[in-house]
């Protein structure tokens, strides 16, 4: 018997919001596997290409392993020093730049913000606030950023989660796929393969666009000689997974320093938006089309949302899966919405009961019928006969056991 959608549909959400739950209350607990899952997601790619040049699957896991923790340990030792050091020179600096901000307004534009005004109180209330507690805020921000970096949890549970789900991932998606259930199994694997279709070609072509952009932005603000320009690069280049968010505050950030720091040679306070300028034309009319592509279908604003939400309900590992979530809740809501424009509440027009099942009537030769009924009724006969001499003989054998 058939179960209903509507229960199928009310147990499987019960299961979500089970799952949902968990996550919850595990909170942080959960992060290092999540965080491992996602980086055997990423790879397996490339464990598949090498597969098909050659290797085995666990020589391709090893190489894999060997390039990624050796590109970890440059970054850690090369780039996360600098980037440190400074966003805190950086953060120490921003009171002095608030109130050269303050003084050339002031001096330039005295009639702009009016002595006395509550604008400009703000301005003085918030330098003040900056200069006391950017040391305060610098340490804490990067003494937690540096303690889950160097966590044990970060450097030991996530390498070897990652190893072990990279080593069996196919296994996994076919034990997966002999699991789901068999009325849905086909639209299932057809949602997860656009699932898999937007978050990948989210993921990996976003990750490239990064690494892209922050080259050059890195390198282009060190080469003109801005002040803080290599983290100021990263910070944009990071940023840019959400359209214009990224060029907006880097930008911003970037020619805020210049103005501070090169005053009076506009030269290079040019360079500095140019390099901005070029990054954003080079960004929206190649790298995001030719890399990224149709792959995605994440609107900048269902990211935000995405962001917003999931980081306030599961903290930072609601951060983390914010982005496949958001991957996932949009081709669900695509589905829904293409099945709801084939409903009768968008058409307004009944949809017709599916037709009874034919009736199936077998077509055999004249007296077969007959045939198979007298050769019934001769096969019970004997199973009679058969029970009857049975029953004389054990008849027989107690008289003689008695006697």
């Amino acid at each position: 018997m058939r179960i209903p959608v509507r229960k199928q549909v009310m147990w499987w959400g019960i299961a979500a919001f089970t799952l949902a739950l968990t996550l919850w209350l595990l909170g942080q607990a959960v992060l290092p596997f999540i965080l491992g899952a996602g980086i055997a997601y990423l790879l397996d790619p490339v464990a598949d290409r090498l597969e098909r040049a050659g290797l085995s699957r666990t020589l391709s896991v090893v190489v894999i392993t060997f390039a990624v923790v050796l590109a970890f340990v440059a970054v850690m030792l090369l780039v996360v020093p600098i980037l440190l050091r400074q966003a805190t020179a950086l953060v120490e600096t921003a009171p002095q730049m608030l109130e050269q901000g303050r003084l050339f307004f002031d001096t330039r534009f005295p009639d702009l913000i009016p002595q006395g005004a509550g604008l400009q109180q703000t301005l003085v209330d918030l330098q003040a606030a900056v200069g006391e507690q950017a040391g305060r805020l610098a340490s804490t921000v990067l003494g937690s950023v540096t303690g889950v970096l160097g966590g044990i949890a970060l450097l030991v549970i996530v390498p070897v989660v990652a190893f072990y789900l990279l080593l069996d991932w196919d296994n996994m998606v076919e034990a997966v796929d002999r699991y789901l259930p068999r009325e849905h199994a086909g639209t299932i694997r057809q949602l997860a393969s656009e699932i898999d279709d937007a978050l990948s070609g989210f993921l990996r072509g976003q990750a490239v666009v990064i690494a892209i952009l922050g080259t050059w932005y890195a390198l282009g603000l060190m080469f003109v000689g801005l002040p803080f320009g290599f983290f100021i690069g990263i910070m944009a280049a990071v940023l840019s997974f959400i359209p214009y968010v990224g060029v907006l505050i880097g930008g911003a950030t970037a020619i805020g320093v210049a103005l501070f720091s090169f005053w009076g040679d506009p030269l290079w306070i040019g360079a500095v938006v140019a390099i901005f300028a070029i990054g954003q034309i080079v960004e929206g009319n190649y790298l995001q089309p030719k890399i990224v592509g149709g792959h995605v279908g994440l609107h900048p604003v269902w990211l935000l949302l995405a962001l917003s939400v999931f980081g306030t309900l599961f903290g930072f590992v609601g951060l983390v899966m914010a982005v496949p979530m958001a991957a996932a809740l949009g081709v669900l809501a695509r589905f829904l919405i293409a099945r709801y424009r084939d409903s009768s509440l968008f058409t307004g027009q009944a949809v017709p009961d599916e037709p009874a099942q034919p009736l199936l009537v077998e077509m055999v030769p004249t007296g077969t019928v007959a045939d198979r009924l007298r050769a019934a009724r001769m096969a019970s006969d004997r199973v009679r006969s058969q029970q009857q001499i049975d029953a004389m003989q054990e008849d027989l054998t107690r008289r003689d056991a008695e006697g």
